[in-house]
C-alpha cells in the first residue's frame, strides 16, 4: 500500500467576487495554513452579503488569524471599508504585505502578532468590528479561546465567522447559518445578550 500523501496546501488563492475577481494570491506553506476552500468562501460570502445587505463600504472587518488573507482579501474585494488582518508568522505576514501592494489596497491594514493577545488589546482601545474571521489552525483549542474575546470586539448586530475541524457548541452565541463542506464545519455568529447567553 503506498504511504498516506499530506495534503498539499495549493500554493495560490483566487479571489472570487468584487474588484479583484479571479486574482490568483501566492499563498506560503506554513504549518497550520490551510486557505478556505473557494466553495466555502463563496458560500460564506453570499450569507454575508444577504445579511449586509450588499452595503460593505461602512464595514469594518477583521480577519485574526489571516494565514494566506483569503477571507480578509475577499471582503477587500467586495469593498469593505476597512480589514484588519493579523498573523503572528512574519514570513506570513510579508506574503500578506506583498499581496496587499500587488492589490493596490488601501482598505487593508496588516499586523504581525499573536492573535489572543491582540484580540485583547484592540478591545482595550475600543476597536469594534462589523465582522470577524475566525480561522485558526486546527486542533489546537484556538477558536474555543478566541471566540470569547470576539464578543467586546463586535459591534451591535456584528458578525462573526468560525471555521473548525469538527462540529463545536457555541455557548453565548447564535449559530445564524452553518454547513459543512468536506471536512470543514463553517458557522456564521451572533453574540447573544448577556443575559440570554
Amino acid at each position: 500500500m503506498p504511504p498516506m500523501q499530506k495534503k498539499k496546501v495549493p500554493n495560490q488563492v483566487r479571489i472570487i467576487g468584487g474588484d479583484w475577481k479571479r486574482t490568483p494570491l501566492p499563498v506560503l506553506e506554513a504549518l497550520g495554513l490551510r486557505p478556505t476552500p473557494d466553495r466555502v468562501r463563496e458560500t460564506v460570502f453570499n450569507w454575508i452579503n444577504h445579511l449586509l445587505d450588499a452595503a460593505w463600504s461602512d464595514t469594518q472587518v477583521l480577519d485574526l488569524f489571516a494565514g494566506s488573507g483569503a477571507l480578509g482579501f475577499e471582503a477587500a474585494s467586495r469593498g469593505a471599508g476597512k480589514v484588519t488582518m493579523i498573523d503572528a508568522n512574519s514570513a506570513v505576514v510579508r506574503q500578506l504585505e506583498a499581496n496587499r501592494e500587488k492589490l493596490r489596497a488601501t482598505n487593508i491594514a496588516i499586523q504581525r502578532g499573536d492573535a489572543l493577545a491582540t484580540a485583547q488589546s484592540l478591545a482595550g482601545r475600543g476597536a469594534r468590528f462589523d465582522l470577524i474571521f475566525l480561522d485558526p489552525p486546527y486542533q489546537q483549542g484556538l477558536l474555543e479561546r478566541a471566540l470569547p474575546l470576539c464578543r467586546a470586539l463586535l459591534k451591535e448586530g456584528g458578525l462573526v465567522y468560525a471555521e473548525a475541524e469538527s462540529p463545536l457548541a457555541f455557548d453565548g452565541w447564535e449559530v445564524v447559518r452553518a454547513d459543512k463542506a468536506g471536512m470543514v464545519y463553517f458557522h456564521l455568529l451572533q453574540a447573544l445578550p448577556e443575559n440570554e447567553a
